[in-house]
């Protein structure tokens, strides 16, 4: 496996642990850039800091099942299901997403996925 892929795998396996926010923004450039495509980018950690605590309020926990990943360089795509367990519905989201790395850290992250699957999910829609 290529050091960006184990990055990579690291960061969302990271996130099934119960890390903090802290410690998954210590996984980003200081120039990183954020960005699920529905929504605007964040840039930098404090901009990301935001968005991670902004989609975590409320949530018990948040899983990435990575299906599939793959790299060339220091781009890796990752097919996942993300799971975010609330404390009265769990929701499973696909996503793909794409990651470029820089001197060890995630340089830009963008997530590509149906915000309508996770709204109704959410609603029970």
């Amino acid at each position: 496996m290529s050091d960006a892929i184990d990055l990579i795998q690291r960061f969302c396996d990271e996130f099934g642990k119960g890390a903090s926010v802290d410690e998954i923004v210590a996984y980003f450039t200081d120039d990183a850039i954020y960005h699920n495509i529905p929504v605007e980018p964040a840039v930098g950690p404090e901009a990301i800091k935001a968005v991670f605590a902004m989609f975590t309020t409320g949530v018990e926990r948040i899983e990435f099942r990575v299906l599939n990943i793959v790299g060339e360089g220091d781009t890796v795509l990752t097919e996942r299901v993300d799971v975010f367990v609330l404390p009265n519905v769990t929701i499973e989201l696909p996503v793909m997403g794409t990651f470029e790395v820089r001197d060890g850290k995630i340089a830009k992250w963008r997530d590509y996925f149906d915000l309508n699957q996770y709204m109704n999910q959410l609603t029970g829609a």
